[in-house]
């Protein structure tokens, strides 16, 4: 099952607070797919579909589709603040990663 890290939480809960989407749950999507693999977005959102699935970790509800989530059972959602900015990122150990894994060519 997907995770939250405290500190992915205690943003989230902060960032839904300020505003105003304390109903709302964390959406994970395919944003798109890159030479390092499929890539993850993340929004606020208040509708599910009929094919989602809804998971909850640390009082946070998370909903993503069905088709996603086995690939992102071992995954962790945490919040990472660098010298280039704050946000939330998906690790996910179970994604294949490298040049190479799309089939491509990254020269």
């Amino acid at each position: 099952m997907i995770e939250i890290t405290e500190k992915a939480a205690t943003e989230l809960r902060t960032l839904m607070e300020s505003e105003d989407k304390n109903d709302h749950a964390l959406r994970i999507f395919v944003a798109g797919m890159g030479c390092s693999g499929v890539q993850y977005g993340m929004a606020l959102d208040n509708e599910t579909k009929e094919d989602d699935v809804t998971v909850t970790d640390k009082e946070i509800k998370i909903v993503m589709a069905n088709d996603i989530n086995e690939e992102l059972s071992e995954a962790t959602v945490d919040f990472i603040e660098t010298p280039q900015g704050n946000g939330f990122v998906i690790d996910n150990p179970s994604e294949m990663s490298g040049c190479g894994s799309c089939g491509g060519s990254c020269h």
